[in-house]
């Protein structure tokens, strides 16, 4: 069973990355929304731990632009419908909370 892990929170103010990244199956993808998408700064730790595995990584162009942050190859940038094709396509989904 394939899982969508949306996580929305600050890497750097808890261990919910660190918690999914964890648990994350092969068969997984992980989407990146509103200040989780800090984890994409290059040279931090949660940047290092996303590119440390290969990982089914996106991310919400939005929240991207917001911050001021280039989305890296290893992720791809969607939007909103997107986000709704995601959540169809997989079996479930994990919103970290």
């Amino acid at each position: 069973m394939s899982t969508l892990h949306v996580l929305s929170h600050s890497p750097f103010g808890d261990d919910r990355l660190t918690s999914c990244l964890r648990v994350i199956g092969t068969n997984d993808a992980l989407l990146l929304t509103g200040d989780a998408v800090y984890a994409l700064q290059p040279g931090t730790a949660p940047f290092n731990a996303l590119n440390a595995r290969p990982l089914k990584l996106f991310v919400l162009a939005e929240d991207a632009q917001a911050r001021a942050l280039a989305v890296p190859d290893a992720a791809k940038a969607i939007d909103y419908p997107a986000f709704v094709e995601l959540s169809i396509h997989y079996d479930k989904v994990n919103s970290w909370l």
